[in-house]
């Protein structure tokens, strides 16, 4: 519940989530249905190909649009591209409805294509700006896994209904409808953006798309993610062609039988987001990342050992499971791992890699379907996830204790009164910045007069502070001190001294001063315990130095 509810208190959250609900309840109603199109088009070959086709422009372009989404408002960049993919299904519900040539469909296919794949960076890159903690960040991954999951079903489902009682037009309007619901749910969306160049200022999309492609090369976690999150959407890509075959001509279900099939990988994830929801609170994401690529080959597989239509909706189930469990794990992780002003430049990179990979798992399912059967198929492109997890379990676990050391120094900042408006990317930001300090008892940490070189909050230990020769204050654990002298610029007005053995967590100033005045709620936080602090005593020296980095 409290994975939930922390989602539905928050108005600004709760509309992104609904509008993810939308847009991609509009993808799975629009992929099935064009899936149909294709197959009467030209049987297997050709829904391996219009996949392939669809994914290629957006594996191009998402790298080069992303950027868009870091120099902005990003739930901007969200509207324009439900209007566009509103726009585009709308198209092609009127040109299939007057019997126009398919490969005008095909095309708007592509232009739809393109502008999902920008809308997950944008979304993803959203909503660590709309939390303020890793627990809310990672709910916030579990519920848009839920609504994923959700609209997996829905979708699928929906395609089924109106295939059986209208036809592919009305498929497709009812997906142009999703999208605008999607676009209108983001216009009363209010929420502290940090400042960012603008686009006038920094109009180069292919530099800013090659430094989030160096963002992700130079990490090797962050590589580890992308490469299974490629295997894993391989295989997303294969079903699109094999979830059809296997309907048609292997389970002999018939055209609704695809949606149904695909409605089978919807209820399982559902079902595995509510139980990923009991893992929010876990330190083991990278683990349960693992598993979930895991769970996308295995079922695969054994659907090809064993065809039979109970059991491949209950194996498919099972994939929705996985599914659930890379929403959780791999997105929380990416979030966690990247800087907030590159963020949606590397879910770019992930959603360019990932628009290729389907393509290219759909093509490769359909020749393998056609050279192999349908059957060898499915058990060669199963085998694929539950090896590439295994070997990356180790690095993984590592993953996952790094990241619970960095959540103690985010707990540790975000219970400094100053910081704790700040949103997760910001007290990330300056986690990833904290250098510890030592002091012994009666030491000196900071002296009256010195110029302000850092920021310091209390890890253990306690000190006092000592303004013009009298005690004026003491502080513990969780209490921070040093900040006038950088935010006033202006000499230390006061001594700080260990009253015992003392461990410190500092941020040099160009670490401090750009995420604090960075947004509006803690500058204004800042102002006032400023203000409260030199209303205790009057320091003796006001130079005004500018505060250097020693």
């Amino acid at each position: 519940m409290g994975a939930f509810t922390s989602n539905a208190r928050n108005p600004d959250l709760r509309r992104a989530q609904l509008s993810f609900l939308g847009a991609w309840t509009a993808e799975w109603a629009f992929t099935v249905g064009l899936g149909i199109v294709a197959y009467r088009d030209g049987g297997a070959t050709a829904v391996g190909v219009v996949g392939l086709l669809r994914m290629v422009p957006s594996a191009l372009l998402a790298p080069l649009l992303s950027p868009l989404a870091d120099r902005g408002r990003r739930e901007r960049v969200l509207i324009v591209v439900s209007l566009l993919r509103a726009a585009a299904t709308g198209a092609a519900a009127v040109v299939v409805g007057v019997g126009a040539p398919t490969q005008i469909v095909y095309a708007l296919a592509v232009l739809s294509t393109i502008a999902a794949t920008l809308y997950r960076p944008a979304h993803s890159a959203l909503l660590p700006s709309l939390c303020h903690n890793g627990y809310e960040l990672a709910s916030a991954n579990v519920v848009r896994g839920l609504l994923d999951s959700a609209a997996t079903l829905v979708g699928p489902l929906l395609a089924a209904l109106l295939l059986r009682v209208s036809g592919i037009p009305a498929l497709f309007a009812a997906a142009a409808g999703a999208s605008l619901f999607a676009a209108g749910l983001l216009l009363r969306l209010r929420y502290d953006a940090p400042p960012r160049p603008s686009a006038q200022r920094d109009t180069n999309l292919v530099g800013s798309a090659v430094e989030g492609i160096g963002v992700v090369s130079r990490s090797r976690d962050l590589s580890l993610i992308m490469g299974l999150a490629v295997a894993q959407s391989f295989t997303r890509g294969a079903l699109t062609v094999l979830t059809v075959v296997v309907a048609i001509d292997l389970l002999g279900t018939g055209e609704p039988g695809v949606g149904l099939l695909t409605a089978a990988i919807g209820a399982g994830a559902v079902l595995g987001s509510l139980s990923a929801s009991l893992l929010v609170g876990t330190h083991r994401l990278g683990a349960w990342f693992a598993v979930g690529v895991l769970l996308w080959g295995l079922p695969v597989t054994l659907i090809g050992l064993y065809p039979h239509q109970v059991a491949a909706w209950c194996l498919l189930a099972c994939v929705g499971v996985g599914n659930a469990l890379i929403d959780l794990g791999g997105f929380t992780l990416l979030a966690r791992l990247t800087a907030e002003d590159v963020l949606a430049r590397v879910f770019g990179v992930l959603e360019s890699l990932v628009a290729l990979s389907i393509g290219v798992g759909a093509i490769v399912a359909s020749l393998l379907v056609d050279e192999a059967g349908v059957r060898p198929a499915l058990v060669i492109v199963g085998l694929l996830c539950p090896v590439l997890a295994v070997a990356s379990w180790r690095r993984l676990r590592a993953m996952d204790r790094s990241i619970g050391v960095r959540d103690h120094d985010i707990d540790l900042l975000h219970g400094v009164t100053m910081l704790s408006p700040l949103p997760l990317p910001a007290i990330e930001q300056l986690a990833r910045g904290l250098e510890q300090v030592d002091v012994p008892a009666g030491e000196i940490v900071v002296q009256q007069g010195d110029v302000g070189d850092r920021y310091f909050v209390i890890e253990s230990g306690a000190v006092e502070v000592i303004g013009d020769g009298r005690v004026v204050a003491t502080l513990g654990p969780g209490e921070g001190f040093g900040e006038i002298a950088l935010l006033r610029r202006v000499r230390r007005t006061a001594t700080v001294r260990a009253t015992s053995e003392l461990r410190l967590r500092a941020l040099r100033p160009t670490r401090f001063l750009p995420v604090v005045l960075g947004y509006t709620p803690s500058a204004l936080e800042a102002g006032v315990a400023v203000d409260s602090m030199l209303d205790r005593f009057t320091p003796r020296d006001e130079v005004d130095p500018p505060p250097s980095e020693r």
